[in-house]
């Protein structure tokens, strides 16, 4: 639902004209900055409100990553061009990030941020010194991309300015003193908005961002909600598929001081991030995407280091990715297998039944590919890109094939636009978090409601009303009285007559997470 929400927040804020403070079911919204609402209602002033444009506007800030990351390669390893080449193959290839790139999401924005103000503290062909003003404006942009994350995300490369770079070992007071001054610029940026939004938002908007959210989340921040582990078994799904490449282990494992200058950078960026990230309580995979880039560039390099010590055993099959081979041949496998597994009630699973029927051509795909990888051969690194890839794309298109109506709210959006439309009011059971306002172009709030007697006075108010309910499983009541009934992420989503909820007595449970 991050996307609809997304969506939802820049609808509300176009439909409303307000275009300072953003808005989410008919109140202010405090979680988030701006920047991205700002460049998706850029397009819709082109054009028309559309949903194209955003995952247009996403696709070009992926291509403008690989840009980034090329010309940050070129810049930390002059005399390396090979790596410049390949580390925009291993960012497109890493899956998770592929994938989470589909989303309308502020971290895909927020990494383009991240490596243009990088980009202008390490020294180009023909300048050594950082451009720090180049620098307080890409931190100023990150800042309304997410917020004070941004933060986290350059200072240390910054910080540790002298372990890497020649220009900030001469030049300390004016590295510390510029890049200061270039944050605060910066900050300022987000100053200005915040500032003008609270006065805009009013009191209870200005009271909520300018001390609520900063007490709360620095509360949050050390409350350890997760433990201080939780990102190291994830790392190898985070570089996956190239976490199923011994070389590559070999390659990280055997680099070796003195580090180049290059290298150096990267593990002054990658790793202070991953140690504030495990410190800070709330965790979630996507937050360290903005250091895909550096993952990108650690393998690269270390791929092209390993191969220029001209080890005989470097060439050794067992090194090539045959794990990754394995699996793909396993997958596949399975996928073939599915609809036999399927018909004889050896599986009854309602979500691997719904992909059953489609699931041998992409067994075959996956076959192929597993069997690619399994053959030795050079350009490894180019061939784990071009499989994962296609993996990934095959993945999505058999999601979409199949389990993708029980994640779809274009249709019940659409009836619920057309409520509204028509002059009926609308409640949802629990918290809404805007499933529903972009699709169907809603204008008024839809009413959260918990509880049978909270349902009961509401549908008292408004005997034509609608409401949202999510059962765990159906009943007689369910499809006797609901005007729309869908699947939704391993529950149902109904839409009742509020009179006739509230004298059935049921609740209907909450939307999943």
């Amino acid at each position: 639902m991050h996307s609809t929400r997304a969506l939802s927040v820049a609808w509300e804020m176009w439909h409303r004209h307000s275009f300072m403070v953003p808005y989410l079911n008919g109140a202010p919204y405090s979680d988030k900055v701006p920047l991205l609402f700002w460049l998706i209602h850029l397009g819709w002033a082109v054009g028309v409100v559309n949903d194209v444009w955003p995952r247009l506007l996403e696709v070009a800030l992926g291509g403008t990553q690989l840009v980034l990351v090329a010309t940050l390669a070129r810049r930390l390893f002059p005399e390396r061009p090979e790596i410049a080449r390949t580390t925009p193959w291993v960012l497109l290839a890493l899956t998770y990030g592929f994938l989470f790139g589909l989303q309308i999401m502020y971290e895909v924005l927020l990494s383009v941020c991240v490596l243009a103000a990088l980009l202008a503290l390490v020294p180009s062909p023909r300048r050594e010194a950082p451009r720090f003003a180049w620098f307080a404006l890409a931190m100023g942009l990150g800042l309304l991309a997410k917020g004070p994350v941004m933060l986290l995300h350059v200072a240390f490369p910054w910080l540790l300015g002298p372990l890497w770079s020649d220009w900030a070992q001469r030049e300390r007071r004016r590295w510390y003193g510029q890049g200061a001054l270039a944050m605060l610029a910066g900050l300022g940026l987000l100053l200005a908005w915040a500032l003008t939004a609270a006065w805009v938002g009013g009191e209870a908007y200005r009271n909520q961002l300018l001390f609520h959210q900063t007490a709360g989340r620095v509360v949050d921040a050390f409350a350890h909600a997760a433990p201080f582990w939780w990102y190291v078994p994830l790392l190898p799904v985070l570089i996956f598929p190239f976490a199923l490449w011994p070389r590559l282990w070999v390659a990280v494992g055997i680099l070796r001081r003195p580090f180049e200058p290059g290298l150096r950078f990267v593990f002054c960026w990658l790793g202070p991030v991953l140690l504030g990230f495990s410190i800070i309580s709330g965790k979630q995979p996507y937050y360290l995407l903005p250091e895909y880039a550096a993952f990108a560039l650690l393998i690269a390099a270390a791929l092209l280091l390993l191969r220029q010590r001209h080890l005989a055993w470097v060439d050794s099959a067992w090194l090539g990715p045959w794990p990754l081979g394995l699996l793909g041949v396993g997958f596949g496998l399975a996928l073939i297998l599915l609809p036999y597994w399927v018909r004889s009630g050896a599986i009854n699973n309602a979500q691997l039944t719904t992909i059953a029927p489609h699931s041998a051509a992409f067994g075959v795909l996956y076959l192929l590919l597993g069997a690619l990888l399994l053959v030795p051969g050079k350009n490894g690194l180019y061939r784990i890109a071009c499989a994962g890839l296609i993996g990934v794309v095959a993945a999505n298109g058999l999601f979409t094939l199949t389990l993708w109506p029980a994640y779809d709210f274009a249709h019940v959006a659409t009836l619920i636009g057309n409520a509204e439309r028509h002059g009926q009011p609308v409640a949802n059971i629990g918290s809404n978090d805007g499933q529903f306002n972009f699709l169907g172009r809603l204008t008024r709030p839809i009413t959260p409601l918990r509880g049978e007697p909270a349902i009961k006075a509401w549908a008292a108010a408004h005997p034509d009303g609608l409401i949202v309910t999510y059962p765990r499983q159906l009943t007689a009541a369910d499809r006797n009285n609901a005007v729309y009934i869908q699947p939704f992420r391993g529950v149902w989503l109904t839409v009742w007559p509020a009179p006739a909820l509230a004298a059935s007595g049921e609740e209907g449970g909450t939307a999943p997470e």
